[in-house]
């Protein structure tokens, strides 16, 4: 699509400060794929029609590579699928251990990984990360890797250089944006997206008391500490808040199809009733035989 000059002179701007917060916040992220991985992977995000593909498509689960996120560890299929990568970006994943018991969970699962696994870690979650975690994963033979989540816009030709090298993503408002730049750095050229229902907007409202409450359904039952952490999450953002950070969750997705299709990679919607509107839609790939 042809820029308008006014378009050209924004998105400079925007990629000059996107290389300004590469130059302060990336930091050295581990080596990506040097070729392309010709097998499928699945990214299973954590949505409630993930059960459904639990229930109906777990030979195709149990034949391919797959990548889990967030909370996944904490439920029985994570030791019967046995994910190939697992992504966690939030940092409450590595301060939250000491008071929120979901997160000491996960660790603990995590820690009795007997497969081979690697694992993603923010850059800037170093310091947490090697200090707590990193002894148990080495003892469980979990291989990390470090990435970036500096947000990246702007002219194309500098975003997918920024891409390539792994120095920032499509502004990252969730984990399945990290999971999918991640898989594409990997080398993964037939990528399929499961779980991501985004249906977030369904159910969100205000109450009595101006207080914004957004329910977050997953595949597996939230405990209630979960929920009530959720809650004071979203306690004091407005609204509007909200919705701009949706639209800009949305929209990166749109950047990443981009980015996709410069290095020839395809990102299917395997998701039924999903809202993301940037992927085709389609059907996990067949069991492997």
């Amino acid at each position: 699509m042809r820029l308008s000059l006014p378009d050209i002179f924004r998105k400079s701007a925007q990629s000059v400060a996107s290389i300004g917060k590469c130059a302060i916040m990336s930091r050295p992220p581990s080596p990506g794929s040097r070729r392309e991985n010709d097998r499928p992977l699945i990214i299973m995000g954590n949505g409630p029609s993930l059960r459904h593909v639990l229930d109906n498509d777990r030979d195709s689960l149990l034949t391919h590579d797959l990548m889990a996120v967030n909370f996944a560890a904490n439920t029985p299929e994570f030791f019967e699928l046995r994910p190939k990568y697992y992504v966690l970006a939030d940092p409450h994943f590595f301060t939250g251990t000491d008071t929120d018991p979901n997160v000491a969970r996960l660790w603990d699962a995590l820690g009795r990984t007997h497969w081979e696994m690697t694992m993603f870690v923010p850059c800037l979650r170093k310091r947490e990360f090697e200090a707590r975690y990193a002894m148990r994963m080495r003892d469980a033979g979990v291989k990390v890797k470090w990435f970036n989540l500096t947000p990246v816009e702007g002219l194309p030709a500098i975003s997918h250089f920024l891409f390539r090298h792994g120095l920032g993503m499509p502004r990252p408002r969730n984990v399945l944006i990290a999971s999918i730049m991640l898989a594409l750095r990997e080398g993964y050229r037939d990528i399929y997206i499961t779980g991501a229902d985004h249906t977030w907007s369904r159910s969100l409202w205000v109450d009595d008391r101006n207080r914004v409450v957004s329910v977050q359904p997953h595949f597996y039952k939230d405990r209630p500490d979960e929920l009530d952490r959720v809650a004071r999450e979203y306690a004091g953002y407005h609204l509007h808040d909200i919705l701009n950070s949706l639209t800009i969750a949305f929209r990166s997705y749109f950047d990443i199809a981009r980015y996709a299709a410069s290095v020839g990679a395809s990102i299917v919607n395997a998701t039924p009733g999903s809202m993301i509107d940037a992927f085709p839609r389609g059907t996990l790939p067949a069991p492997k035989t």
